[in-house]
């Protein structure tokens, strides 16, 4: 039997490389078809690569720890007989990252031949004078954020034969000064330079205190995070809601709703609805920025964000949430959740949402400023519900009396989300649940 190479494959949409994390088979090991050999890791998920035929494995072609592009070769497969390993191919070249991609790293376009006014500097080359290799993810980043060439070549690198990875450059951002390495200025630039930021000072635990390693997980949130915050300038507007007629028809029809349909009936499913029908309505919140163009997105996808047992949290997607009803959603929340927290949720799974929706609730927290899913533009969290009193206006009167109250959080990038579209959405949302029909069939 020939050689044939097993390929990093596509993992979703917006997955355009991974690390890989173990190899569960050495050279020389047997391996049957469709038997995992590998487990790698993406900014989204865990998983594994099969091997496509039965055989030997006869070359790993990567390390673990390597960053991996989607359709390298990473390994070879051979017969029992063929235990010389092949000689290695060289590398291929990294494709050019799409412009989702661009999207997914900063809200940038991909690398363009000219400067762009905002002081961008040149592309940065696959490779510096010192011979190390620099990712897409990595040169988009640089090109974005002004980092030249030199100052790339300063940077200490953490991942395979000193590599600089998003982590380290993300990790050095902060902490630029304006020393020979930075940028040099455009002719447009004040005389006087702004000062250097001043490196945070470096911590020293006391006696006693613990040191914990961030879990792979959370050093990718946390990177995403700071990212989303750096990227977009984040304004939240808040609405209380009364949606006491929502809380008596779910009273009234959550028995029935599982005996029929096998599924357990919350109030994430309603909450997505009624995201759904105000996007509808202001289609201008699901969008995305590529430099100064707005991306108006055709399907409308919803992620739901999920706490992991970990403590972590995955943002599992919703695809065409406009095309499904109260049942089919209803479905695919309890999925998705369920699964996630199992850890069995499939690449595409968490990629390409449009919008997302957040339930503090769940932790009893009546109202949260939730940070941006990046390359999004708006998130809204959902607040605990509580009885409260509340004037209730009749036609003989004001009345007091005891209401199911919640409060809806939307945070929204201003760069192309101003205050009067992100409130009167959220104030959309809020009408929508305060106006749900007791009567409503499921």
């Amino acid at each position: 039997m020939s050689q044939i190479e097993i390929l990093l494959p596509k993992m979703g949409e917006s997955v355009a490389e991974a690390t890989i994390t173990k190899w569960l088979k050495k050279p020389g090991d047997a391996v049957a078809a469709d038997e995992p050999i590998v487990e790698i890791a993406t900014d989204k998920v865990d998983s594994e690569v099969p091997a496509p035929e039965a055989g030997v494995l006869s070359e790993q072609l990567v390390k673990e720890g390597d960053v991996v592009k989607v359709g390298q070769p990473i390994a070879r497969i051979g017969s029992a007989a063929a235990t010389t390993p092949a000689p290695k191919a060289p590398a291929v070249a990294a494709p050019a990252p799409s412009t989702a991609a661009a999207v997914a790293t900063n809200g940038h376009a991909p690398a363009a031949t000219a400067q762009a006014p905002s002081g961008r500097t040149e592309p940065v080359s696959r490779t510096g004078p010192s011979g190390k290799f620099y990712s897409p993810l990595v040169r988009n980043i640089a090109q974005s954020e002004g980092v030249s060439m030199a100052e790339l070549e300063s940077i200490a690198g953490t991942g395979g034969g000193g590599r600089v990875t998003k982590r380290d450059i993300l990790g050095y951002l902060p902490q630029r000064g304006s020393s020979a390495l930075a940028a040099p200025a455009t002719k447009t630039a004040p005389a006087a330079a702004p000062a250097p930021v001043p490196a945070a000072a470096p911590l020293v635990p006391a006696m006693g205190d613990e040191l914990i390693e961030m879990d792979r997980m959370r050093r990718l949130i946390a990177d995403h995070m700071v990212m989303s915050k750096r990227t977009s300038p984040h304004v939240t507007s808040f609405v209380e809601a009364d949606v006491t007629n929502l809380v008596l028809w779910r009273e009234k029809v959550k028995k029935a709703f599982e005996q029929r349909e096998g599924e357990k009936l919350t109030f994430t499913p309603v909450f997505i609805m009624a995201i759904v029908q105000a996007i509808k309505e202001m289609p201008m919140v699901n969008v995305q920025v590529d430099g100064y163009t707005i991306i108006k997105k055709k399907d409308i996808n919803i992620g739901m964000a999920a706490a992991l047992p970990s403590g972590n949290l995955i943002v599992p997607v919703i695809k065409n949430a406009d095309q499904l009803n109260l049942v089919g959603l209803a479905r695919k929340v309890n999925d998705l959740a369920n699964r996630a927290r199992a850890g069995k949720l499939q690449p595409d799974e968490v990629a390409g949402g449009t919008y997302t929706v957040t339930n503090v609730g769940t932790f009893g927290n009546v109202l949260g400023t939730p940070v941006i899913n990046q390359p999004q533009v708006a998130i809204m969290a959902t607040g605990a519900i509580r009885k409260k009193p509340a004037v209730i206006e009749t036609p003989q009167g004001d009345l007091i009396g005891i209401r199911h109250q919640m409060f809806l959080s939307h945070s929204y990038d201003h760069r192309v989300v101003d205050g009067a579209l992100g409130g009167r959405f959220v104030r959309r949302v809020a009408d929508i649940l305060e106006d749900w029909d007791l009567n409503t069939p499921f």
